[in-house]
């Protein structure tokens, strides 16, 4: 009599390990407020590139302004009675609504390049001073603590008296007033992956010190940057609407939630309410939106949290 023998069970297969960008897909969409969050931030970036297009008013063209418009309360319509001005008018009579828009536009831009610079800059010089170590790492940090020692909103202010007013000066003087806080932490990041057999290695090859550096160090050291530049963003967008709001920032002929509410705060007082209060919710909605963001990346890519 022949036995059939019991088939041997097939080994279980190992689950594949997830890769960053499926964790960091993963956590987002358990995390109602970083949802949140990132679709306060495409709103607001969709609305700042579209600007143009989806506003119902050229707001910065003087030609199509009405005087006898200005001043207009929510939900009122023009002069002509043809069109309805949903959030009201300023004191030019431009739309608050379009003049949002248009603001978005620019204080995402100036807050995006001024990080995106300061990101590049710091992250160089601090990689380069943790790699050579010595005079060189003495000399950046030493530069880095005298600047993180004074208030930002005090070294801008300063450079802003020397350059004068502009878009491109607000960026110039962001750029140099957050350089320093990625420099301090892509030292930190460097000076651990310095001390890794990798870099031995590559300095064993005879591998020159910016392609260590760019190809092997920074890609490594990256997700602290990231976090920390994505936080640093809304803070650039609060400095720069509050040097605009203090009146040496972006001039008064640019579009800026800053100057928006700068324009509006005199009104206050009268009951005008509208001319400051919307561009604030709109300021306050992106930058809340941009810190939920960051603060979800910030635990995800925390190396010590526990997921």
């Amino acid at each position: 009599m022949n036995v059939t023998p019991n088939p041997l069970p097939e080994p279980a297969l190992l689950p594949r390990p997830e890769t960053p960008g499926q964790r960091l897909r993963r956590e987002f969409v358990a995390s109602k407020l970083a949802l949140f969050g990132l679709a306060l931030l495409l709103l607001a970036v969709g609305l700042a590139l579209f600007a143009s297009a989806i506003s119902p008013q050229n707001p910065y063209d003087i030609g199509k302004l009405d005087i006898f418009d200005s001043k207009l309360p929510p939900g009122s319509q023009n002069s002509a009675g043809t069109f309805t001005y949903w959030l009201g008018t300023d004191s030019q009579a431009r739309d608050l609504l379009s003049a949002i828009f248009y603001g978005l536009r620019t204080s995402l831009m100036v807050g995006g390049i001024s990080v995106g610079a300061a990101l590049a800059i710091g992250s160089i010089a601090g990689l380069t001073a943790a790699y050579f170590g010595g005079w060189i790492d003495a000399l950046v940090m030493r530069i880095v603590d005298i600047q993180l020692s004074f208030p930002a909103i005090l070294v801008a202010l300063i450079l802003l008296a020397i350059l004068g007013k502009g878009v491109d000066k607000v960026i110039i003087a962001l750029i140099i007033v957050q350089w320093a806080y990625f420099a301090r932490a892509a030292r930190g990041a460097a000076l651990v992956e310095r001390a890794k057999e990798y870099v031995e290695a590559a300095q064993c090859m005879a591998l020159g010190a910016p392609r260590i550096l760019l190809r092997h160090m920074l890609p490594n050291c990256l997700p602290p940057l990231i976090v920390i530049a994505t936080i640093d963003l809304a803070h650039a967008i609060a400095l720069e609407s509050t040097l605009s709001f203090l009146g040496v920032g972006v001039p008064v002929t640019e579009p800026s939630l800053g100057m928006l509410i700068a324009n509006g705060f005199e009104f206050m007082l009268s009951g005008d309410y509208w001319i400051s209060f919307f561009p604030g919710i709109a300021l306050a909605l992106a930058i809340i939106g941009i810190n939920l963001v960051g603060d979800h990346l910030r635990d995800i890519l925390n190396p010590h949290s526990v997921h």
